[in-house]
């Protein structure tokens, strides 16, 4: 048989598959009522639900309605009870000693016997610890030695006190997993994950949908003893384009929408930010600080570019409008990063006296350059992706104005990051959302240890003061303290420019009127085992 055609005829048996699954879920699922299954879209795809691998947004959600660690972070980002239930701290700061629940199993599989589960003990956290120190997973880099004592008791030592680690261990590569699957699927558990979440895994056709069903052995419950989660099913489906995911969101075809598009900002939001009176009987929102902040980014060791010298980067930050970008780009969601790199959201939140708009300002620091070296027509070129083109030609008139010639460089998201991590971009538009609730997070990326492509510091910022505080930092335990030295630090680091804040970011959520207990929190986490459809 001819190649090509035989190729074709593999292609078309691969597609009926897909479509009889498709279908054989889609029954699986309706067997249940509509107010039982929640559905929403993943325009950016899942590439992994090993919670080992989870470091996208799209990817952290599907994995936190599968898999639980240590400790979990309420909607307040206060460090909670999950798999433990209890933990003390040595005086030191450096021993923690986790006591295990005893009621919480593995989800049901074949791979467990004739029980089709078992007891999650302490030697699994050992095992899952250990898994991630083989991958090298940055979190295990604190830990001196972690070992099961007996199967309730887990015992975590650190190299040295880190106050943050407890916020830490709330993040999702933090999570259990069982060995006997591990060792049957190896890196097939990607596709085949079993956890100990509120909700299990039922299928996975890749790029087109995700199916999660109710774990009827769930450990939590709610306020009034009653078992958790109150959904039977979750449904994820992947379109890419975002305008057809809003049209089926306001079809009433899945029931949450994350965030604001271009696509569709104006019209389900009005000027001023507010939901459109048009959708005001169907559809809720809610929003609040996100631990996410915006900024444009330099390479410090880019000793071509003007953005070299600390004038023109101060120009820069001088040089255009943030709160009128926010308002007509963003229709009023965000706040202008006029306060340092710290995010609102954060008790280290910085309210100095930052960067805000001075046009003659920057226009004197440009003058000062040219004065200086002799270049009369310095010219920058700011990198982005696709999704920021809007912003960056925002500033690119705003500087022009002062006086700085900017050019637009637009390359796709991947590129974007691997540039970025190479030091390729001499000036780069970048976000950081919190790994952990607390601003040794944000300050990382300017120590001079962290040095990309060994960690985030994308910029190379080097300061031997700076270094010495955030060195610090980190064995201060009390908050207070803590959070004055952060401040400090944070103040060093838009002195000397190395980057150029533009917005902390909100969380943005439209849900239909149906949904209950959906919530939020600052770092966008999403979590359905309280959710309900009403």
């Amino acid at each position: 048989m001819h190649k090509k055609r035989k190729n074709r005829i593999v292609d078309y048996l691969l597609l009926v598959l897909g479509c009889l699954l498709i279908v054989s879920c889609s029954k699986s699922i309706n067997k249940f009522n509509d107010s039982q299954v929640f559905k929403y879209n993943e325009h950016s795809n899942i590439l992994s639900l090993d919670p080992a691998y989870a470091k996208d947004i799209s990817d952290i959600w599907a994995v936190n309605q599968l898999f639980n660690g240590l400790v979990q972070l309420d909607e307040n980002l206060q460090v909670q009870p999950d798999i433990a239930n209890s933990w003390d701290i040595s005086d030191d700061g450096k021993t923690y000693t986790f006591n295990l629940r005893q009621d919480v199993k593995f989800h049901k599989s074949k791979l467990f016997g004739k029980d089709s589960t078992r007891t999650v003990k302490a030697s699994d956290f050992e095992y899952s610890f250990n898994r991630l120190v083989s991958i090298k997973n940055w979190t295990m880099n604190y830990l001196d030695a972690f070992y099961a004592t007996n199967d309730s008791t887990f015992v975590i030592e650190l190299e040295k006190p880190f106050p943050p680690f407890l916020g830490l261990l709330g993040m999702k590569y933090c999570s259990v997993v069982p060995k006997e699957a591990i060792d049957y699927y190896g890196n097939d558990f990607r596709s085949n994950p079993i956890g100990t979440g509120p909700f299990k895994f039922k299928l996975w056709i890749e790029n087109t949908k995700l199916v999660l069903r109710k774990n009827h052995h769930y450990f939590e419950v709610d306020n009034n003893g009653e078992s958790l989660p109150y959904l039977e099913a979750v449904s994820v489906t992947f379109l890419p384009d975002k305008q057809s995911e809003f049209l089926q969101f306001i079809q009433g075809n899945i029931d949450f929408l994350n965030s604001i598009d271009p696509s569709y900002k104006d019209d389900i939001l009005t000027v001023e930010g507010n939901l459109n009176p048009r959708y005001a009987t169907t559809v809720n929102m809610i929003s609040g600080p996100y631990l996410n902040t915006e900024y444009l980014g330099v390479f410090m060791e880019d000793t071509i570019s003007p953005t070299h010298s600390e004038l023109i980067r101060k120009a820069i930050n001088y040089g255009f409008d943030r709160e009128k970008m926010i308002l007509y780009l963003r229709n009023g969601i965000g706040t202008p990063a006029v306060n340092g790199f710290i995010p609102k959201g954060l008790p280290s939140f910085n309210n100095m006296d930052g960067y805000t708009y001075q046009p003659k300002k920057a226009k004197e620091l440009i003058q000062q350059y040219t004065f200086e070296t002799g270049n009369s027509n310095p010219e920058i070129t700011i990198t982005t992706n696709g999704q920021y083109v809007d912003l960056c030609e925002y500033i690119q008139k705003e500087l022009q104005k002062i006086g700085l010639t900017t050019a637009i460089d637009v390359i796709p998201p991947s590129t974007l990051r691997q540039q970025k991590a190479k030091g390729e971009l001499a000036m780069f538009r970048a976000s950081w959302v919190a790994d952990y609730p607390d601003a040794e997070n944000y300050l990382s990326l300017f120590y001079s240890e962290n040095f990309t492509p060994n960690g985030p510091n994308y910029t190379h910022f080097k300061n031997e003061q700076f270094d010495k505080w955030y060195e610090q930092s980190i064995t201060i335990t009390n908050s207070l303290k803590r959070q004055e030295l952060y401040q400090k630090m944070d103040s060093l680091v838009m002195d000397k420019a190395p980057i150029v804040p533009l917005y902390y970011d909100e969380v943005l959520r439209f849900t239909r009127k149906n949904i209950e207990g959906l919530g939020m929190n600052p770092t966008n986490m999403l979590s359905l085992k309280k959710v309900k459809k009403v």
